[in-house]
């Protein structure tokens, strides 16, 4: 089992940025929508319109560093104009660098609870500045563990059952870490004081010492390769290991979870040597619509489009899986996204992860 110490190394590590290595050959001129490896759909990909280009980086901090460095041109990224990011990711870089989205119509689709992921949790009133075009929960994904699965009433509980220590692949995000213990304690982080609660710094504790690793993106290798028996995934890294790996069970428990979401930004024009090209507005109408929706759906991507769209193409779908891509209106109201942190609060809850670790 991974010890405190470790945790503790592992969530300080700095993850070293590479370069843009790897990006399919620039076309002069080209507008470009840089994405990071995984994180927009194949299919989407593919059918992006002439003359945009898609270039795809290795990793979101590698995305980010360039963008913040201002280093697109020696990258031969000149002509970056879009930007996938995640909403974590997304709310790191500077917001003078993005420009109003300019896509009223399209955002106007989407369900009422997308309108402040589209001012990436800016005040009412502040210009959208991202199209949230997916969003999700997480989900505890279960390895050859039926036992547990029928005790799934017991939601995020189950995360401490004496027969998963050190057989658990938690979320590299102490936040998330923090969200999944208030859960347990039927608190919620919408509540501040909820972070005062004297149970919370040993749930913190007792949930921090059930893991084998804190890694999402990659810890799922140790749930397949028989190492852990549970995981709490991004439900788009879930949905499709479910259809076909019938080892694999999932949970979203009544309570709810934390909500993650993806954008698409725009670079603001002093970031690009080029002219501002329009956006593929027809090929971002299309990821919300059929046929292409279904196989946006099948990698797990679903769009944040109101429940009375989505639920007649969900009927094509397994019974099993409908709830884990679509939460119900009770669950989702359950649910929260997590907006930046002030600089207070990062503090504060930096201080409650120090101390559960240290208990």
């Amino acid at each position: 089992m991974t010890s405190r110490r470790q945790l503790l190394q592992l969530m300080g590590s700095v993850v070293a940025l590479g370069t843009a290595a790897g990006c399919a050959p620039v076309r002069l001129g080209a507008p470009q929508l840089l994405s990071v490896k995984g994180d927009l759909p194949k299919a989407w990909l593919q059918e992006l319109p002439s003359p945009w280009q898609s270039q795809r980086l290795e990793r979101p901090e590698q995305l980010l560093s360039v963008v913040d460095r201002s280093a697109l041109q020696e990258q031969g990224l000149s002509g970056a104009a879009l930007l996938a990011l995640g909403d974590g990711w997304a709310q790191q870089l500077d917001r003078a660098r993005l420009q109003p989205l300019e896509a009223s119509a399209l955002l106007a689709q989407l369900a009422p609870m997308a309108q402040a992921p589209s001012r990436l949790f800016a005040p009412e009133g502040s210009v959208p500045v991202a199209f949230p075009w997916a969003f999700g929960t997480w989900l505890l994904l279960l390895r050859s563990r039926p036992d547990l699965w029928r005790q799934r009433q017991q939601g995020w509980s189950l995360l401490l059952d004496p027969s998963l220590r050190g057989k658990v692949v938690l979320p590299s995000s102490p936040r998330v870490v923090i969200e999944l213990a208030l859960r347990q304690l039927g608190l919620s982080s919408d509540d501040p004081q909820s972070l005062n609660a004297p149970a919370l710094p040993k749930q913190v504790s007792a949930l921090a010492d059930q893991a084998l690793a804190l890694d999402e993106r990659d810890g799922l290798n140790l749930l397949l390769a028989g190492e852990a028996e549970a995981a709490v995934v991004p439900s788009h890294r879930a949905i499709p290991l479910l259809k076909k790996d019938p080892r694999l069970s999932a949970v979203l428990p009544e309570s709810g979870s934390p909500l993650w979401w993806q954008f698409l930004l725009r670079l603001a024009p002093q970031d690009r040597a080029l002219l501002d090209p329009p956006l593929p507005l027809e090929w971002i109408r299309d990821g919300l619509s059929l046929p292409l929706l279904d196989r946006l759906l099948a990698a797990g991507w679903v769009p944040p489009l109101p429940h009375y769209q989505l639920e007649p193409v969900l009927r094509r779908w397994p019974e099993r899986l409908r709830p884990l891509l679509l939460p119900s209106e009770a669950v989702l109201q359950r649910c929260n996204s997590l907006p930046v942190f002030s600089p207070a609060e990062r503090s504060r809850w930096q201080t409650l992860w120090d101390q559960a670790l240290s208990r």
